[in-house]
This record gives structure tokens, C-alpha cells and sequence, in this order.
């Protein structure tokens, strides 16, 4: 019997075995459960921003951004350039440009190829937001830039990239929430598809290819609350505690018990923007013997009180009712 945990819930799913996988296949295509249990508590946004279609030569530069970037070519072709990149790059139709970032880059008309005069490019533009605490390690993993190629992506990426494709052709009623969702189960994949291809992996992905780590971090993401210690952390991953602690911090880029407290510091984060359950409760579940204790380690860690990311949620509510976001896409260049 296969269980996965599900963070957010705090509950384990069920997952009898799939008769339609062929003999030899993993029985659970879910991700590595450290993987998973970080991506539920990633406290991040996937907002698309900008539609694009364009014809002819046509160049768009853009600055750094405020937040994390990302480019679905829906049809045609672009070039991209970044400080970031070894180079220019062709991006085909189906294909995800990430920059999370949002470090600067260029797009482009492709070069000319003999390609017909009236072939349209498509973009599908948005932002990624981290909300809470830059110390998530999920961000500190990604890179400044990767791209998820469509051919070579699984069916489940494409039907998803042509799922959003298709609803901007629509113009559909509740478009806009659609491509959200849609867009967030793309990056979703697209981080999955990152951690599984990357050859150079930092963080959390470099830690997830180590078994003895990876066990760690699943059972510290799993309870948080547990009175975790270097003993017994260097137990789980059958390790002495000198050789653990050399071990983890050289993958994850921070001490171990440092980065038991930064992750309850995310999930209080989380937790205290849905309102729940109370300051005294979330101080409790993580394993603080006092509300006040836990405040003044949530304000020293995070730089902010939990009071204060409370007020954070209901400016956050009062803005959602505003007009969105202006998209930072502004052609320069646009011959037709």
C-alpha cells in the first residue's frame, strides 16, 4: 500500500496501485515525498499577466523585475537573451521559459529562417510571488533561469501548456481564473520536471539525490513539531552527528537544526495567513513551549511579528479587489 503525505492536511492519501502502468513502473508517480510536502507549503502565486501575439521583427526588453517571471510560447517562435544564460536561445511553440527571479532578459523575433511573413508568436506572460519569508527553500533551490521544453516534457506538462493555450483563444467567461490555476499546476510540473533533468542541482534538489538526507528532511517536513535534535536527526539519517551535520549543510547551504527552525518559521507563515487556528495553537503544533517564546523566535527569524503578517493578509485582501497588476511586458520594437 502506497501513502503520501499531504502537509497541508495533515492527513496521509491513500494511493492504491495503477493497473494501467506498464510492468516495471513505479506504482505512485507521485514526486519524492521531501519534494512534495515542499511544494504544498511553498506559499507561492501564479498569476498570468500579459497575453502576447506578434508578428513580423518585434523586440521586447525588460529590466529586473520585483518578482519571479515566466513566458508560455503558445504559438510561433521567440529568441531569448539574459546575463543569465549561456546564450541566445530559440523557444519553440509549448515551450516554458522560468525565470524566478525575475532577473533581466530580452524576447525577440526569431532569426530569419524562411519562415512564412505572417507567422504569429503568442506569449503567455506571468508573475510567481513568494509570499512570506525569502528563506523558503524551495526559492533558494531554483535557479536563475531554466526553460521546459515541450518535447521533451511529460504528456501531462503539454496538455497543460495546450489546456491555457486554448482558453486565451476562447475568451471564455472566468478566463482569467482558469489560467491562474492552470498556470500554477504548470510551474507545479515544471519545478518537478527541473528537479528531475538539472544536472547542476543546488539546496533542497542536490539534498533530494542524497537518500540519507532526503529521509531527513521528508520526516522533519512531515512533523515540524517534533522535539527534533542533532542526535536524533543524525539518527534518522543513520549517520554520527559530525558526519551529518558535514553532510547536510554542504547540500542544503545551512546547518540542520537552523533549517528546522526556518521551515516551521514558513509553515507558521502560512498559517498564520489562513487565519485558523490561533497564535497560541501554531506555537503549540511546532513544538514551542510558550506563545511568547515563539514570537520572539518567528520575529527574530522572519524580521517581522506575527501580528504583523496578519495585518500583511488583510492589506493583501483589501488589494485583490483593485484592478491587477499592469504586466511588465512593453514592446520596443513591433514591425508588422
Amino acid at each position: 500500500m502506497n501513502v503520501a503525505f499531504d502537509a497541508q492536511k495533515d492527513t496521509h492519501v491513500y494511493i492504491e496501485p495503477n493497473p494501467r502502468l506498464r510492468e516495471g513502473q513505479p506504482s505512485s508517480v507521485l514526486i519524492e515525498p521531501a519534494l512534495e510536502s515542499v511544494l504544498s507549503q511553498s506559499m507561492f502565486r501564479v498569476d498570468v499577466i500579459a497575453e502576447l501575439h506578434r508578428c513580423g521583427t518585434w523586440y521586447e526588453d525588460e529590466p529586473r523585475y520585483h518578482c519571479g517571471l515566466f513566458h508560455l510560447v503558445g504559438s510561433g517562435q521567440c529568441r531569448v537573451e539574459s546575463k543569465v544564460l549561456e546564450g541566445a536561445m530559440t523557444l519553440e511553440a509549448g515551450d516554458l521559459l522560468v525565470l524566478p527571479h525575475g532577473h533581466a532578459h530580452s524576447l525577440r523575433s526569431p532569426e530569419h529562417d524562411g519562415r512564412e511573413a505572417g507567422e504569429i508568436t503568442s506569449l503567455i506572460c506571468g508573475e510567481l510571488k513568494f509570499s512570506g519569508s525569502s528563506n523558503h527553500p524551495l526559492n533558494h533551490a531554483l535557479p536563475s533561469c531554466f526553460i521546459v521544453r515541450s518535447k521533451e516534457a511529460g504528456e501531462t506538462f503539454q496538455q497543460l501548456s495546450s489546456m491555457m493555450v486554448s482558453v486565451v483563444n476562447s475568451g471564455m467567461s472566468g478566463r482569467q481564473v482558469l489560467l491562474n490555476k492552470l498556470a500554477d499546476a504548470l510551474f507545479t510540473l515544471a519545478v518537478c520536471d527541473y528537479a528531475r533533468r538539472a544536472e547542476d542541482r543546488r539546496g533542497l534538489f542536490a539534498a533530494l539525490g542524497d537518500t540519507r538526507i532526503c529521509k531527513v528532511l521528508q520526516a522533519v517536513h512531515e512533523a515540524p513539531g517534533h522535539a527534533w535534535t542533532m542526535q536524533n536527526l543524525a539518527a534518522t539519517a543513520c549517520m554520527s552527528r559530525s558526519a551529518f551535520a558535514e553532510r547536510f549543510t554542504q547540500l542544503m547551504k545551512i546547518p540542520p537544526m537552523q533549517y528546522v527552525t526556518q521551515w516551521r518559521v514558513t509553515l507558521a507563515e502560512q498559517w498564520l495567513r489562513d487565519r485558523q487556528q490561533s497564535v497560541a495553537a501554531i506555537a503549540q503544533q511546532l513544538g514551542y513551549s510558550s506563545e511568547a517564546a515563539f514570537r520572539r523566535l518567528f520575529k527574530r527569524v522572519s524580521g517581522v511579528s506575527p501580528g504583523r503578517i496578519r495585518a500583511e493578509c488583510d492589506e493583501d485582501d483589501s488589494h485583490d479587489t483593485q484592478p491587477p497588476t499592469p504586466a511588465p511586458i512593453t514592446p520596443h520594437l513591433l514591425i508588422n
